[in-house]
């Protein structure tokens, strides 16, 4: 009877550990697709986008790439809210001379109307009134939201500098 009262148990646990453990084939969440190679295509095309609409100085083409509730954080720099912010922010640039803008993604994943991408950008610019060149090279990640009229567009923007606070 001894011998009865501890198997039961045993079997019980036996039972419940092979119970709960997946098969090898796991179902995909239903509804959520992951990002098709037309997705994919449309977002990496926002990298030469940005760098066209700077390089052209079209602030409207350039704000049309980001969501009216967007948010930039980049280094050194207090939050960014909004087109308007963006905006702003690109307002420092206006009397510059760009003499190179280029913002790759290289990476970009998601699902449904989601997606990020991380990226690099190299940028070089003359002030007004300045002798030398200001250059700068970096990494960024973005999140992506697609719009209801099926354009992905930038809903986050982080971005900081790979160069050294000396340089």
């Amino acid at each position: 009877m001894k011998k009865l009262l501890m198997i039961i148990p045993l079997v019980f646990l036996l039972c419940f550990t092979f119970g709960c453990q997946q098969g090898e084939e796991v179902a995909e969440e239903p509804g959520v697709a992951p990002l098709s190679a037309e997705d994919v295509a449309a977002i990496k095309a926002i990298g030469p986008a940005i760098d066209k609409a700077t390089l052209e100085w079209d602030m409207d083409s350039l704000l049309e790439l980001y969501t009216d509730d967007t948010l930039m954080m980049l280094q050194h720099l207090p939050l960014i809210q909004g087109r308007a912010g963006v905006a702003e922010y690109y307002k420092v640039f206006e009397t510059a001379t760009m003499k190179e803008h280029k913002h790759e993604l290289l990476e970009v994943d998601g699902y449904g109307d989601i997606a990020y991408a991380r990226g690099a950008y190299k940028v070089v610019f003359v002030l007004e009134g300045a002798d030398e060149p200001i250059q700068d090279e970096g990494k960024t990640l973005l999140i992506f939201s697609k719009q209801s009229d099926g354009h992905w567009r930038i809903s986050r923007f982080c971005g900081n500098s790979d160069l050294s606070l000396s340089e």
